[in-house]
This record gives C-alpha cells, structure tokens and sequence, in this order.
C-alpha cells in the first residue's frame, strides 16, 4: 500500500513555462516512488500531448483531459465519449459564433478550422494541428476544446447539464460531458485502486484545478496560480518557474 498519492498538473505547476520538466522536478518525481508515494498527472491536455512528462518521469497513471479518461499503472481505467450528435450540435453553435472547435481522444486531434490564434495556441503547445471538419465523424472524442475569450456565460448557458466548460487557457475553453472534471478522474483512480484512507495531495494553479482541490485531503497552490485557486489552497508553494513542486513537497514532508 502506497503511504500517500500526490496529483501533479502540469501546465503552470509541474512544467516550466517553455513546457519543459526541470531536472529538480524529475527527481523530485523518483524521490517519491522511492519513498513508496505514488504520483499521478492530473491536466486538461490529453496523453499523446503530454507523452513526453510520462517517459521523462517514469510516471504511468494520468487523469487526463480533465478527467475523460483515466490510465492506472499503464493501463487505460476510464474513458468518457461525446455522441457524435452532440457534437454536432456544439459544432453548429460554435460556428454561429465564428469560433473555432478542436476535437481529441488519448492518440490524436483535428481542428475545424487555423486562426492566427489556433495556429498561437497549438505552437506554444508544440502541436501541428491538422485542419479536418470531418474528422469527429470518423474517431472517438472525449474532449473538445473551442476557442474564445470571453464567452464562457454564452456556452455554460446553452449547454447548461449537457456539457461541462472551464477556461483553463485564455484563447478558450475545455469542454467535457456534464459532471467530467479532475475530481470525477481521480475519483475513478482512487475507487478502481481501493486506496481508502491513503492521504491524497494535489498541486495545481488554474480553475480547472478548482474541484481537484474539493478532492483531496491537502491542495497546493503555486504562487503564479489563479487567485481563486489560491483561496481553496492549504498551502501556497513557490512559482512553478522557483522550485514550487520541491517546495511543496517539502513542505509537507514527502520527499
């Protein structure tokens, strides 16, 4: 049994602002296997994005794409789908508004349209993004994300008990089945492994954090992290760019 389960996410918290992991970071990461403290990704962006955090690290258990699928020890636990209907109908309505929609499962995505601003988003992620309006016909999607700045109201309200919309990046908004988040993740990891009173920790430092920190016995805020965030924090550790996840760490005696 494992003395304690640490949720890392990644944009902000555990990656550098370039993206990179830090060489303190990884060894942070093995200093807790070490210590039998399991660490787990906990993000909004999907595996095939993050696959490099998971073979830098070593790690094999990820909540991702906030929460739509699951893997446990290398293996896949869970996975939520969007109906192809629904989709349809999120897609009509994002073209009312001009705004562009990009469809992913765990190994791929395609967009429905380049913008100077998609083409911004996907270069900082370091992702060649592939124009195909018909590509969520043909592949299962668990996530969507569309892009705007200001219309979080507008969507919440439309698809009010149908979809789930959290701005986690300024250029626009994840998109999950009703009810999706890091927390309904985490909680299928931490049923499906039967941890009981295994304290939890979690660092985080968006919005989309926001119920992960409801979750787990102790949520850690990095200093660059959402207001918001920072006020459900137990602890606020150090940026993410001054040795916030071995500060926290620390902090809490687990490394």
């Amino acid at each position: 049994m494992y003395k304690a389960i640490v949720f890392f996410d990644l944009d902000g918290t555990l990656l550098m602002d370039d993206k990179s992991l830090s060489p303190a970071n990884v060894q942070a990461i093995h200093e807790l296997e070490r210590n039998n403290i399991l660490p787990v990704v906990s993000t909004g962006r999907n595996i095939f994005e993050v696959r490099y955090v998971l073979d830098e690290t070593g790690m094999d258990s990820i909540v991702s794409a906030n929460g739509s699928y699951v893997q446990f020890e290398g293996k896949r636990l869970h996975a939520e789908y969007l109906e192809p209907e629904l989709i349809e109908e999120f897609n009509a309505f994002a073209n009312a508004q001009g705004d562009p929609v990009a469809w992913f499962n765990h190994h791929e995505f395609a967009l429905s349209q380049e913008t100077p601003v998609t083409d911004e988003n996907f270069k900082l992620l370091g992702l060649n993004a592939r124009v195909e309006p018909d590509w969520y016909k043909y592949h299962h999607v668990n996530f969507m994300f569309v892009f705007n700045f200001n219309k979080e109201k507008l969507y919440q309200e439309r698809f009010k008990g149908v979809l789930s919309l959290v701005r986690n990046n300024p250029r626009g908004l994840d998109t999950m089945l009703a009810g999706v988040s890091k927390k309904s993740g985490i909680e299928e990891l931490l049923d499906y492994a039967s941890f009981g009173d295994v304290p939890t920790y979690a660092f985080g430092d968006q919005l989309n954090d926001l119920e992960m920190f409801d979750l787990v016995d102790h949520p850690v805020c990095m200093a660059n992290g959402n207001p918001e965030v920072k006020k459900k924090a137990e602890f606020i550790t150090t940026s993410n760019m001054n040795g916030g996840i071995v500060n926290g760490l620390k902090h809490f005696d687990l490394i």
